[in-house]
């Protein structure tokens, strides 16, 4: 966690350099908080050279790593190269329709499959996300 409060089982990388975040990467499930602080903090190179150490000890473990990022905050070049260095791509968005809010999932890429071509429903809950079976009806 670089950008907010430490909850039992996370790990803080705050104030530390992206190397040493690298080095607190263990298990087979893991989330970094966010690229974005590293891109702003550290420069795009630096946030890339991450990204590829944590492949390596993801296909090393075979583990997943998930980092979270904040594409308002960077230009489109940053965004692109970003986009362009990771394997998957997932998106959550949230609309508003009249009263009630609606959570979509959009995949954008997974290297070497095809992507969903309608947007995915979501639900958050008590235990995590969980995938809506149903589906907004107009």
């Amino acid at each position: 966690m670089i950008d907010a409060e430490v909850q039992p089982g996370m790990v803080s990388g705050i104030g530390l350099p992206p190397e040493e975040i690298i080095e607190k990467l263990n298990g087979v499930r893991l989330i970094v908080d966010s690229l974005s602080s590293v891109i702003l903090k550290s420069g795009l190179d630096t946030a890339i050279k991450m990204v590829l150490s944590a492949r390596e000890i993801a296909v090393s473990r075979n583990a997943n790593v998930l980092f979270t990022f904040y594409p308002e905050l960077h230009s489109r070049m940053d965004e692109i190269m970003v986009l362009r260095t990771v394997d998957v791509v997932i998106e959550l968005k949230e609309v508003i329709f009249m009263n009630e809010i609606e959570r979509q999932l959009a995949v954008h890429k997974i290297v070497g499959m095809p992507v969903p071509r309608r947007l995915i429903p979501f639900l958050i809950n008590e235990k995590g996300i969980e995938l809506s079976t149903t589906s907004r009806v107009v």
